[in-house]
């Protein structure tokens, strides 16, 4: 018969399985992992890739004249309107009502031989802040001045460009119905 020794034998567990052998049971290895393998402790993570900044992060007056100008250009310019003119001005409100206002940063467009005009008026000097718009026809002077864009969480170059173009949708000066 064969002895068994006491290295031999495996206790049993209260349910009758065999226990595991302790980590200290298992054999030990002197073989190094082959060259080029990494060991789990060894594994590099790479690094995340920076998002570059918004282009809104942009100082206000870079942001309007290098992207929100030629971007709204673009758009207006692709929905039929010739001769248009945008520029970023600073002045007074020209509202009735208005004239002990504050001057503002407005980005006004003109087409039509200058017959058609809006304005999008930045009061903050930022595109997060408070904004407005209006528009005028002809020789009158505006006498509306409504919210612009009040319940959106994050302005962006997209959202500014298209809220001015269903504005002036809006008013029927792009497309008719």
């Amino acid at each position: 018969m064969v002895e068994e020794s006491a290295e031999n034998v495996v206790p049993a567990t209260a349910a009758g399985k065999k226990a595991k052998p302790a980590a200290s049971d298992a054999p030990a290895t002197d073989t190094p992992a082959p060259s080029g393998a990494e060991t789990p402790a060894e594994k590099t993570v790479p690094p995340k890739k920076e998002k570059p900044p918004a282009v809104e992060a942009k100082p206000f007056i870079d942001f309007i004249q290098q992207d929100y100008l030629p971007a709204l250009t673009q758009a207006l310019v692709a929905k039929g309107i010739t001769d248009l003119q945008v520029d970023l001005e600073r002045s007074k409100i020209a509202i009735k009502g208005f004239e002990t206002a504050p001057e503002c940063n407005q980005v006004i467009g003109r087409w039509d031989r200058g017959s058609r005009q809006f304005n999008v008026y930045f009061f903050d000097d930022s595109i997060q802040g408070q904004r407005a718009i209006s528009c005028v026809d002809g020789a009158h002077k505006a006498s509306t001045l409504e919210s612009f864009l009040i319940d959106e969480r994050k302005i962006t170059l997209d959202l500014l460009v298209s809220g001015v173009v269903l504005r002036l949708n809006s008013q029927k000066w792009l497309l008719r119905n």
